[in-house]
This record gives C-alpha cells, sequence and structure tokens, in this order.
C-alpha cells in the first residue's frame, strides 16, 4: 500500500505506475547513436521522424507562430461564453424576457459546445485538425454578426448563441493537442500553460470590458467586435496555421515512455510510462525505438515539403485512422461509466456548473437594492474571477508536479497517477470558502456590499482551476490510451451540466433565496471532493480493471458485431 494507495493483486505492473527512472528520458532512453538530441543534449521527446511534414521537424519559431496563433484565436472564441454575462438586465428589458429566457442564451451556447464536442473530436481523429479550426473561426464570425444584427428576434439571438457554442467547440477541445502535436515534451510546458490562460483568462476577463462597451455603444457592438477580430485572425489561419496531426511510426511516439516528471507546466499532458511487465494484459500503446527502426526510417526518401504548397494549405490532407467516423463518435459514451473518468467529469464538471450558478447571481439578483448594479458595475464584478484564475493556475504551477514527485520518492521511488488528487485538497479548501463564502455575503449585500461577494468568487474560481488541472492530469497519466475519449466526455459533461443550470438556476435562487441554494450546493462540492478519497485508495485496482477489460475495445467488438449481424 503505496501512501495509501491500495496496491493490485492481478498485475505485476499496472499501467500508469511508474518509477522515477522511467519518467527520466536520460535513464531510460536507449542507448543508440541514431537517438536524436537538441542542441544542448536533451533527448527529444518525442523523436522526430526524418519526414519534412513532420511538425516537429519544423523550425520553433514556425511553430510558435502557429501556437500564437491559435491562443489568439482561443482568447476570441472564450468570449463567447460569458459574452452576455453583463448584460442581463439590458437584454430583459430589450426583449422584454424573463431573467430565465435570458439565461438560456448562455445556456443554448454552452449545448451547442457539448454536442459539437463529440462530433469534432471524432472528426479530428480521422482528418486532422486544420479543418476544424477553419470551420470554427468562419463559424464565429457568421454566428457573431447573425448574433448582433439580430435585434429585436429573440428567436434569431437563441440561434445564433448555439452556433456560437459549435463555432467555440473546436478551439475548446483541440488546441492543447496541438500544443502536443507541435513540441517536444521539454518545450511545452510554457506553450501549454498559455494555451490554457487564453482560454480561462479569456472567459473571466470578457464581462469587465463587456459591461462598459454596452454602456457606451450597445450590446449588439459585442457580438460585431468578436466578428471583426475573427474575420481578421481568419486569413492568419488558412495561411500559417497548416495540418498539427501527424501520423508517425508507433516506434518515434516515445512521449508515453520517457516523459520526465516536472518538464512541464500546469494544465500540461504528462504522458507517463506504464510498467512494462510480461503480464499479457499490459496493451503499451507505442514501441521504444530501436537503432535499426531509426535507421530504417533515415534511410526513407521524402516528398518535399513547402509552406505554401496546395497540400498544405487544404483543408483536408488524408485519413489519420482507419477507424470508422461513426465508431470514434460513440466511444466516449461508455466511459461515463468509467470510475476514473467519471471522478474527473465531477471534479471538473460541477464547479464549473457552480461558477455559472454565480454569474446568474452577479447577472440578475445583484441588480436590485441595495447595489442596483448596471452593466458596467456587473462586469467589474468578474475581475475578481479573472484575479481567481491567476491565482490558481500559479498554485497548479507550483504544486501540480512538485508534490507528486516528492510523494513518489516518498514512495519508494514508484510513482502512481493517484498522487495527482493531492490538488483536489487545495481545490476543496479554496473552492469550499469561495462557495460558502459567496453564498453567505450574496445573500445578504446591505451588509457585505459587493466587496465581498467578489472576494470569495475569486476563491471559488482558484479552486475551479486546481479541480480542472487535477482531473486532466489524472486522465492523461492513469488512462493515456483514451485520454482523448476521457477529455471528450468531460467537455460534453461541464457543458451540458451548465446548460442544466441555466433553466432551473434564477427560478431555484429566487424561490430558495441565495444563502440556502449555496449552501447545498457547496456541501455537494464538499462531498464530491471527499469522494476523492476512494479513489485514491481504490484507484490502481480500478486501472488493473480496466486494463483486463477493455470497455472501448468490448464496446468497438459489440459494435462491430452487431454491424456484421446486421
Amino acid at each position: 500500500m503505496g501512501l495509501g494507495v491500495l496496491n493490485d493483486r492481478k498485475l505485476q505492473h499496472v499501467p500508469g505506475t511508474a518509477t522515477l527512472e522511467d519518467l527520466d528520458p536520460l535513464a531510460a532512453a536507449p542507448n543508440g547513436e541514431h537517438v536524436k538530441k537538441a542542441k544542448d543534449g536533451t533527448i527529444l521527446v518525442p523523436q522526430p521522424s526524418d519526414d519534412p511534414r513532420d511538425p516537429l521537424n519544423w523550425p520553433l519559431w514556425r511553430r510558435d507562430i502557429i501556437c500564437f496563433i491559435l491562443c489568439v484565436l482561443s482568447v476570441i472564441a472564450s468570449t463567447l461564453s460569458p459574452l452576455l454575462a453583463a448584460n442581463t438586465l439590458t437584454l430583459t428589458l430589450y426583449f422584454r424576457r424573463s431573467f430565465t429566457d435570458i439565461a438560456l442564451l448562455t445556456g443554448y451556447h454552452l449545448l451547442g459546445v457539448g454536442v459539437a464536442g463529440f462530433i469534432f473530436v471524432a472528426s479530428a481523429r480521422v482528418w486532422g485538425k486544420r479543418h476544424l479550426y477553419i470551420f470554427g473561426t468562419v463559424l464565429i464570425v457568421i454566428s457573431s454578426a447573425w448574433g448582433g444584427g439580430s435585434n429585436h428576434n429573440f428567436k434569431s439571438l437563441m440561434a445564433a448563441r448555439f452556433f456560437q457554442g459549435v463555432a467555440l467547440a473546436p478551439f475548446e477541445a483541440l488546441v492543447n493537442a496541438s500544443v502536443g502535436d507541435l513540441y517536444f515534451v521539454h518545450e511545452r510546458g510554457k506553450r501549454m500553460a498559455l494555451s490554457n490562460l487564453s482560454l480561462f483568462g479569456g472567459a473571466f476577463f470578457t464581462p469587465v470590458i463587456v459591461g462598459k462597451m454596452t454602456s457606451t455603444i450597445g450590446w449588439q457592438w459585442t457580438f460585431y467586435f468578436v466578428a471583426i477580430f475573427s474575420a481578421a485572425m481568419l486569413p492568419l489561419v488558412i495561411f500559417f496555421c497548416p495540418e498539427t496531426t501527424f501520423v508517425r511510426d508507433s516506434h518515434f511516439n516515445t512521449d508515453t515512455t520517457w516523459t520526465r516528471m516536472g518538464e512541464e507546466g500546469p494544465s500540461t499532458s504528462h504522458e507517463m510510462k506504464s510498467g512494462s511487465g510480461t503480464s499479457s494484459f499490459d496493451k503499451p500503446n507505442t514501441e521504444e525505438p530501436t537503432t535499426a527502426a531509426l535507421r530504417a526510417e533515415s534511410q526513407t526518401t521524402h516528398a518535399p515539403f513547402s509552406w505554401f504548397s496546395r497540400e498544405n494549405l487544404a483543408l483536408f490532407n488524408g485519413r489519420k485512422t482507419s477507424e470508422s467516423f461513426f465508431v470514434l463518435l460513440l466511444r466516449p459514451f461508455p466511459l461515463f461509466f468509467h470510475p476514473g473518468i467519471l471522478w474527473a467529469c465531477l471534479i471538473q464538471g460541477t464547479i464549473i456548473g457552480w461558477t455559472v450558478l454565480i454569474g446568474i447571481v452577479l447577472a440578475a439578483i445583484m441588480l436590485g437594492a441595495p447595489l442596483w448594479f448596471n452593466e458596467v458595475e456587473t462586469g467589474y464584478m468578474y475581475t475578481g474571477a479573472f484575479i481567481g484564475a491567476l491565482v490558481g493556475f500559479a498554485l497548479a504551477g507550483l504544486m501540480a508536479d512538485s508534490i507528486p514527485k516528492w510523494m513518489a520518492k516518498r514512495n519508494g521511488g514508484i510513482y502512481e497517477p493517484e498522487f495527482r488528487m493531492v490538488l483536489v485538497i487545495p481545490m476543496l479548501i479554496l473552492g469550499g470558502i469561495g462557495l460558502y463564502g459567496f453564498g453567505i455575503t450574496a445573500n445578504n449585500t446591505w451588509e457585505y456590499g459587493w466587496f465581498w461577494p467578489d472576494f470569495f468568487f475569486a476563491f471559488e474560481v482558484a479552486g475551479m482551476v486546481l479541480g480542472a488541472v487535477a482531473s486532466a492530469l489524472y486522465i492523461v497519466d492513469a488512462h493515456r490510451d483514451i485520454a482523448v475519449e476521457g477529455f471528450t466526455c468531460l467537455l460534453v459533461f461541464k457543458n451540458i451540466f451548465s446548460f442544466g443550470l441555466t433553466f432551473s438556476g434564477y427560478d431555484w435562487l429566487s424561490q430558495n433565496g441565495i444563502k440556502p441554494v449555496f449552501l447545498a450546493i457547496s456541501s455537494v462540492q464538499v462531498v464530491i471532493c471527499c469522494l476523492t478519497a476512494l479513489m485514491y485508495v481504490f484507484g490502481k485496482r480500478n486501472r488493473s480493471f480496466f486494463a483486463r477489460h477493455d470497455i472501448l475495445k468490448i464496446c468497438d467488438g459489440l459494435f462491430r458485431w452487431r454491424k456484421r449481424k446486421s
């Protein structure tokens, strides 16, 4: 029992479990003259192929340009979700609708993200990511211009918001994956942190700007500016963001075997080495590169690569997998019954939903006495959330790698992915303080004013960021082979759950009061966080069970059997 994690009795080496040597590329790399290294001697992980179309062979400045463009687009796309957070009163009076109807403008937007997430992730697995980035950018332009021009047609605005959600989905689901495509492990940390900050930070800072903009030039221009900036970015996406998905031979994909803990920053994709025992149930995703394999690769003749070639500028440049699109589309559904994935969905998805509920309070309840907030003041209330997001990322950066590495040393040099769950402790403390504190202070603004609710909002968002980092890193470390489908589940769960809250959130708060509602949901969040203790203790045995009973392969087999039978 390693630091509370129960050992498994079925497998000699459970996928996800690793030693400190396994996590060190200098110790785990094969000793061969053909192993490629950087100029400073760092072993390149993963190993680049000799194909000039391999993104890892592109100059670093070109890869950084691609990353920068995608991050700017992520900032623009992330503004779509909170675009109306500061405009509730304005839109209520403009359309003569209830607060619940106005909240559903955000709800249907989130529904669009959730529905499109399933489709786009499967499409990216089959045809790559470039066509989705271009499609998403074009759709942001169209849907934003559509929303701004809706005038007094509420149903038209509702439809525009749904399609804005569809447009956001490629960036929320795929940008981090593109960072993994473009960079070696030792280069990813800063870029992955930047991409995550672009998505989270942009979302929380948006209402601060939108509130002032609405007061000055009208709510329609919040849509029009998004359309204008997105249209300006479209040529950059078309001409400077080629396809980043590259199918290289399995022996080059060494990031599942050589990754050193501590190379990446918060929210990065740490890809750890599973135990390499002889059990028939251990199914490594890759093979270690051999000198002969690397030499064979170097002797292969590849077509020349041109940055502005027709192939490079095309929407599609071939399939990336032989798997059926419809099989990949349905693959995430069974994982909602996987304890590890379900835990991650609850840890991340519920607290994001409570953040949406706080937005409803700020946008609706606080518009009345004694604060009488307008659009500008409501927008300024998100300053606390933005600061909280920065604090959360800073804490994650300090703790996400250092604590598991320290625990691995205390555990005799054995790393367990469950060590990532320690981040739930500061999440519980900060998120609990934020939720309980916000409920108590927002319920009595006559006494507490506006500062204390905003102060506790910052705590809640900091806890939310820590929960998002903990759940994401655990999925990658513990269940690397199903990480793509796992992240799809996270995307869908958090958006569908938040969509549901927009249906009943305002009525729930109006009928029961802010304090009772937030005391209830705060207690629910505490219970969810405490469930982590069970997942921590039994997590290794859970990994062993699903290594021996691959839920996705079972479902794929049933699907193919039914297809043949029909």
